[in-house]
């Protein structure tokens, strides 16, 4: 079974930045293309970003230019990295990778 721990979380100012993370179990970074999404409260599931094997990027256009999705494969972790903060990215931020997704990672940025 796959596993997957994010951490990284906690609360920012809007304008600033966080980098998450996300520690997945076996050899699937690198091999599966990995997800995030975020839910914020009272609203459905978003997808946020992805990474491909190949290392080909994409974004969600509310994201895009402000969050970075990156890889190490060598530690099976995936990153992303947000600047910019908005109120509106306070979500949970959770990554999925083979049908499998993590707790996620609270993400609180105040005005």
């Amino acid at each position: 079974q796959v596993r997957l721990v994010e951490s990284g979380g906690g609360l920012v100012q809007a304008g600033g930045s966080l980098r998450l993370s996300c520690a997945a179990s076996g050899s699937i970074v690198g091999r599966n293309k990995m997800e995030w999404y975020r839910q914020a409260p009272g609203k459905q599931r978003e997808w946020v970003s992805i990474i491909t094997p190949s290392g080909s990027t994409n974004y969600a256009g509310s994201v895009k230019g402000r969050f970075t999705i990156s890889r190490d494969n060598a530690n099976g972790t995936v990153y992303l990295q947000m600047n910019s903060l908005k109120r509106e990215d306070t979500a949970v931020y959770s990554c999925c990778g083979i049908g499998y997704c993590g707790q996620g990672t609270q993400v609180t940025v105040s005005s």
